[in-house]
């Protein structure tokens, strides 16, 4: 019987700290839209006698990740120089922090389908970004805007047992990252890059198989394509009867397929010693009370507690709480609307018309077309009759084109719904006698009529009909 092989997966994060200048000089952080190497100076391009100064945000930011991520923060942390010699860092080595992280022995939670899991996080230090290079046919060139951007580098324990779960983890990461002002999360710039560290190992087994690590994968695809073919890879050779090499691998993305970089480096390749321009970081306790006060409720726990106060389902409440801005913006329009509508009523509008309106204003949710109050004045409309749900729908697509309240769109269009029973007697009378030949399979059992004919009143009162009247009454007359 042939072996069953299961994955081990850690994850290797490097995510650019939001800060204005770098690691350790004054330069702008803007690698992407600048100039090639327009954001540079003598420190960060490592001329000589020049010192690096530490970025103290740079260093709160790393102190309020540890903290979101249940990690412990050193009272002292010691920058270290990491030796590698690339044509993309000046120096011929990375300041970055070694024996003495940042923050240490933490854990997030992810969604499984047994439930909730915790994995575990190693280690969340600084350091700071390599440049870029840009290859031309046989001309490679540098572009150093980004050498020295402050990096923070988060380390998990090897607690993924598959794809869907380092899927499920990054995800996570990524988005308390980004609900807590750390990281942009834009993988498509280059702030947020991963690195897989895999093994396989016979299912049951507690030995761990022989590592390997992919590096520098750009996107979540990246890294499922890249695990996809290294399992079957090293699911071949094992099979065959051959041993797997400790190497590290890098991704072609166009071929879809891992290649030999080099052989796996330890510790001491790097040849790691205290970098003696920078004196050793010391965290007072009160520091770390102060970040710990600025950080917002976590994702997670803002779920549970939309499920237990506003009686969400788990779907309806993971997202809503997707993205901090628009969690923030659904509990506006509650505070807003009041009694009028409960929380889910608000929840399937959000949902619905506001999240297919706002794709297709392409809106950013710190900049809506539409207040939490406007909404709230929109959703009052409905709930006390005033206007129906489908001509609801109707006004917030001119709120959402001309930022006018809801109120006034209603009277200057006449939009009130009617609920007039002489009125609404006339249309339906009007609907049966033109349509005989429905009445008549209606009456002979086709019932699943009865919605068809409270369209055609819909369409008679230009859809400002009272629904619950019209279908009272189309039941009636057709009875």
């Amino acid at each position: 019987m042939a072996i069953q092989y299961e994955l081990v997966v850690g994850m290797e994060v490097h995510a650019q700290v939001l800060t204005q200048s770098k690691m350790f000089c004054g330069c702008s952080t803007n690698a992407f839209d600048a100039e090639p190497n327009a954001n540079t100076c003598p420190v960060c391009l490592a001329m000589p006698g020049m010192l690096p100064v530490i970025n103290r945000d740079a260093v709160k930011q790393t102190i309020r990740a540890g903290l979101a991520l249940n990690c412990s923060i050193a009272e002292e942390a010691v920058f270290a120089r990491k030796n590698y010699n690339y044509p993309d860092l000046p120096k011929g080595y990375q300041i970055s922090q070694y024996e003495l992280p940042q923050c240490l022995e933490g854990w997030l939670e992810i969604d499984t389908p047994g439930g909730l899991k915790r994995i575990g996080i190693t280690r969340a230090h600084l350091e700071e970004d390599t440049g870029k290079l840009v290859h031309d046919g046989d001309v490679s060139l540098v572009d150093l805007n980004r050498a020295g951007v402050p990096l923070l580098e988060i380390v998990s324990e090897p607690d993924l047992s598959s794809i869907e779960e380092v899927n499920e983890y990054l995800s996570r990461l990524r988005q308390i990252l980004v609900y807590i002002g750390v990281n942009s999360g834009d993988l498509e710039k280059g702030h947020m890059r991963m690195e897989a560290n895999l093994s396989l190992r016979p299912k049951g087994s507690d030995e761990y198989g022989v590592k390997v690590e992919i590096k520098n994968l750009n996107s979540f695809r990246a890294v499922r394509n890249s695990l996809e073919y290294e399992i079957k890879r090293q699911t071949e050779i094992l099979e065959a009867g051959g041993e797997v090499e400790q190497v590290t691998m890098g991704w072609l993305e166009n071929s879809g397929r891992t290649y030999v970089q080099r052989s796996k480096e330890s510790a001491h390749d790097y040849r790691y010693f205290p970098e003696p321009d920078l004196p050793p970081l010391f965290i007072e306790r009160a520091l770390v009370e102060e970040l710990q006060g600025t950080l917002p409720e976590l994702p997670l726990a803002r779920r549970a507690r939309f499920q237990a106060d506003y009686a969400l389902n788990l779907a309806d409440a993971d997202v809503l709480v997707a993205d901090r801005a628009i969690a923030d913006y659904y509990e506006a329009v509650l505070v807003a609307v009041g009694e009028f509508m409960v929380a889910k009523g608000v929840a399937n509008w959000m949902m619905g018309d506001f999240f297919r309106l706002m794709n297709l204003s392409e809106s950013s949710w710190d900049d809506v077309p539409v207040s939490p109050d406007q909404f709230a004045g929109l959703l009052k409309l409905v709930a006390n009759k005033t206007i129906n749900a489908n001509t609801g729908g109707q006004v917030l697509q001119t709120m959402f084109k001309t930022g006018e309240d809801a109120q006034v769109i209603v009277e200057r269009e006449s939009l009130a719904q009617v609920s007039d029973t002489d009125v609404l007697a006339q249309a339906v009378d009007r609907v049966i006698a033109n349509n005989p030949d429905e009445v008549a399979r209606y009456r002979e059992g086709k019932t699943q009529l009865l919605g068809w004919f409270i369209g055609q009143v819909m369409r008679e009162t230009r859809g400002k009909a009272n629904p619950a009247i019209v279908r009272q009454m189309v039941m009636k007359r057709l009875a």
